[in-house]
Order: C-alpha cells, then sequence, then structure tokens
C-alpha cells in the first residue's frame, strides 16, 4: 500500500463482485458504519469518518494484525512514530521530489483531473454532444500528493513540513534507535499503525481512494543473502493472514508486479488483491525494498545506519522487506465480502453481514422478550460487556431485533425470555445458521468468549 495503487484485472472482460457498491454506501450510513465526514457542511471529499459500528471493527482488524504480526512474535517490536518527520527525511525518501502525478486542468469547469483520466482532449466533465474545440485543457504538469503544513511560533520562524504520506518512512529513520534499545539483532521488524494524507486530486469509490487513511505496516531487516527468503516467507503470511479474517478464497489473489511497474528499488513486489464492485483492487502489498531506503537516510542524515555482524564482523546495510496493508481498504473488503442478502421461510428476504466472529463490531446482543425482564437482562448484559462489545436492545418484537443485529454482523443473540427465571437458561441464537441452544445464564460468557476467541 505504499502508492495507494490502483490496478485492472488483467482479464479481457473485467471481474467484479456482484454487490452494488451503492447497497453498501447506504447501509454503512444508515447503521454506523462509515459516512462522510463534516457531513452537516455537505462532506468534504476524500474525508470519512467511522462510526459506532465503524470504529470497532477498524480496531478489531488493527488489533488482530498487531496480536499476529508483533505480539506472537519476537522478531518483531513496534512502535507509534509522529504524524510529522522533519522535511529532510522526505528529501531522502524521494517524496519531495518525486511523489506526484501527471494534472491537467479544464479552464472551463474549472477542475483538476489526473492525466489518465483524459481522454484524447475531452474533459471528462464535458458533455459527449460538446465539441473539443470546447474543451479548454492545460498541459499536463507533475503535482505533488503531500499535504503541507507550517510549523513555527511567528511568519517569519515557520518552515514548511509535510504530513507523511506513508507510515514506513519513520520506521526506517527510528532504525538504529530501536534496534538498540530493543536488544534486536538482524533479522527483525518493526511495525506500525497509523495515519497517512495524500493530496488525492479524485478520491473515489468510497473509502477506497482518500486524502486520509490508516495503514499498519511492517519493514523486515534482513541480510542480503537471506531477501528472497522472507520475501517468500512474509507473502505466505499476508495471504494466511487475509484467509483467517474470513475472505472467500475466490476474492483473493496474488498479483506479482510487471518488471515495468517494480519501483527503481524494489527487486520484487506482490499484491494480495480482492474482487471488489469496482474489480480486482491491491488491499496489501508485499515489497522487496532492497537497502535503499536505509541507504538514503543515512546519505541525508549523515548518521550510520550499518549493522555489524557479531559473528563474522560483515558489516553491511541490511535489506528491507515490506508488508503494508491498507485498513481503510480491508475494512472495505471485508463488508463487501459479508454482505448476503438471502431468503428465509415464508418468503422473507433477510440481509447478513457474515463477518468472522473475532472481526464483527459487536459480539453478541442481549434481547429481553419483554421489558419486564429488563433487569435480569442488564446484568448479563454487565456480565459480558466486561470482556466483549455486547449490545442490548428491548425495543419491538424479537424477529425484527434479530434482523438488526443479523444485517450489522452480531454473531450471538442471547434471549432472556419468561422462563429463564424458573430454569436458569438463556436462548442462544447464532446468526449464520439461525440455530438456537439452551444454555445456562452462567455459562453464556464462557459460551461467547470461546466462540469470539476461535476466530482470528
Amino acid at each position: 500500500m505504499s502508492d495507494q495503487s490502483e490496478t485492472q484485472s488483467s482479464s479481457a472482460e473485467e471481474e467484479r463482485h456482484p454487490l452494488a457498491m451503492e447497497t453498501l454506501v447506504a447501509l454503512c450510513a444508515s447503521r454506523g458504519f462509515i459516512f462522510p465526514s463534516s457531513e452537516v457542511y455537505g462532506g468534504i471529499n476524500g474525508f470519512w469518518d467511522y462510526g459506532p459500528l465503524g470504529v470497532e471493527l477498524k480496531n478489531n482488524l488493527k488489533a488482530a494484525w498487531w496480536q499476529r504480526m508483533v505480539r506472537q512474535r519476537t522478531d518483531v517490536v513496534g512502535i507509534d512514530s509522529a504524524i510529522i518527520s522533519h522535511p529532510r527525511a522526505w528529501e531522502a525518501s524521494g517524496h519531495v521530489d518525486h511523489f506526484s502525478d501527471p494534472m491537467v486542468d479544464c479552464r472551463t469547469c474549472k477542475r483538476r483531473f489526473r492525466a489518465d483520466q483524459i481522454e484524447g482532449e475531452r474533459c471528462p466533465e464535458a458533455p459527449r454532444k460538446r465539441a473539443l474545440t470546447d474543451c479548454d485543457l492545460t498541459e499536463a504538469r507533475d503535482f505533488n500528493l503531500m499535504l503541507q503544513t507550517q510549523i513555527g511560533a511567528s511568519v517569519e520562524a515557520q518552515v514548511t513540513a509535510y504530513l507523511r504520506p506513508e507510515t514506513c518512512q519513520p520506521i526506517f529513520t527510528d532504525f538504529k534507535r530501536v534496534r538498540e534499545s530493543a536488544r534486536q539483532k538482524v533479522p527483525f521488524g518493526i511495525g506500525q499503525i497509523g495515519k497517512a494524507f495524500r493530496n488525492e486530486i479524485t478520491p473515489r469509490n468510497f473509502t477506497f481512494r482518500s486524502r486520509e487513511f490508516e495503514q499498519v505496516e511492517m519493514e523486515f531487516f534482513c541480510h542480503p543473502s537471506q531477501r528472497e527468503e522472507w520475501f517468500a516467507s512474509w507473502r505466505e503470511e499476508r495471504m494466511r493472514f487475509h484467509h483467517d479474517l474470513g475472505f472467500d478464497s475466490g476474492n483473493l489473489r496474488f498479483r506479482p508486479h510487471a518488471p515495468d511497474e517494480l519501483a527503481h528499488y524494489a527487486n520484487a513486489a506482490e499484491d494480495v488483491e480482492f474482487l471488489f464492485p469496482f474489480g480486482w483492487q491491491e488491499i496489501e502489498g508485499i515489497h522487496d525494498r532492497g537497502d535503499w531506503d536505509l541507504s538514503r537516510h543515512s546519505e541525508f542524515s549523515g548518521k550510520d545506519l550499518i549493522v555489524t555482524d557479531e559473528a563474522t564482523k560483515e558489516r553491511y546495510t541490511p535489506m528491507v522487506i515490506e508488508t503494508s496493508m491498507g485498513v481503510d481498504r480491508t475494512c472495505l473488503a471485508l463488508l463487501v465480502n459479508a454482505y448476503t442478502e438471502e431468503e428465509i421461510e415464508g418468503g422473507e428476504t433477510r440481509n447478513v453481514m457474515r463477518l468472522s466472529p473475532g472481526i464483527a463490531p459487536v459480539k453478541a446482543a442481549v434481547l429481553p422478550l419483554s421489558k419486564k425482564l429488563s433487569e435480569p437482562a442488564r446484568a448479563l448484559h454487565a456480565d459480558l460487556s466486561r470482556t466483549m462489545n455486547v449490545f442490548y436492545d428491548d425495543a419491538g418484537n424479537i424477529g425484527r431485533r434479530y434482523r438488526r443485529q443479523d444485517e450489522i454482523g452480531t454473531p450471538f443473540c442471547v434471549t432472556y425470555d419468561f422462563d429463564s427465571q424458573d430454569d436458569g437458561k438463556v436462548t442462544v441464537r447464532e446468526r449464520d445458521t439461525m440455530g438456537q441452544e439452551r444454555i445456562s445464564i452462567e455459562g453464556v460468557v464462557s459460551y461467547v468468549r470461546e466462540r469470539v476467541e476461535a476466530g482470528i
């Protein structure tokens, strides 16, 4: 995800997921997953807010990545770097001089477009009946995608800085400090979760291409002789992670970068692509970045970032294998993958979000059959809430309450009924099968927790 790239399917007729994006966008807004930022003012293009359900989904995804990539490994440590780095860091990385897209302005509609969106000499906003002579387009010119800010207490003392366009560069500038303080030896990795910002000219496809987005990245430093071995290892591990998230195998694939796509410093690169309603697109990239980053920061900072092998005394600059996943893109892919419309008994249709229990925003819903049962039902809700996100709902008939939970992906509904006080049991309904099981009230917490923890 280092370049927020968009790729096209290589098939003659481009494949697309059958779900209509308009359906998902409407659901996300109505149920509180994702909606436009500053919506009361009409929104701001390329910026999105995550509501009560969306923030839980996003946090669950990040927590699953952190657990898998950092906590469960002894050879990866984590950091949380500042969003703004020293301006020289972005000169060293090449972003100041080269992080740009060719842009074209239309003097007629006053809008700006990426050059690859222009067909011939016609403005994309121009009606087809308009003559080409009525389209007044400028020549293509580079437009830097970094967002600038000013640092300093006074106008005279202000210095131009940049909101980071990717989260990996601070990992490289922190490499020496982290390696020494964490007592890590090569090979080892540094992971980070954080926001990045790009002044995209044409944000589109909901949250897929945005101006503010979140990344989870890990830079793995290894000896030059091990770069191919570690690239293959991380490639397989990252695909395994996505399968464990619950993605259908038919909606995922690897796409190797062609030689003319590779960055000048890259030895190899592959994308994990998901089949969206707008085609196959990248949600994660695995890259062999070589020693480009450490060498450049060593050159521009004057600090020695070379390591020494204690056994052989060999001095070398480590190679870097990068795994970079877009959090927003992957959340969007999870929602697309999970959304299902199905007919059930009686000819009724229900909408179901088949998210894995570990990723689902709400793990269980406590539903008293009557408001008269609210006191013991709320006590059960309080027990469950100590270890997981649980919803309480006593409004409407039980069937409608089940449907509301199905639509947001809640894997378990716990119904407290009039027999519960006598037999000490409640009914647990499973989302996907709609099967029901009667279990003891004392066993509800462990029952739900075990099934949630069985997922990722």
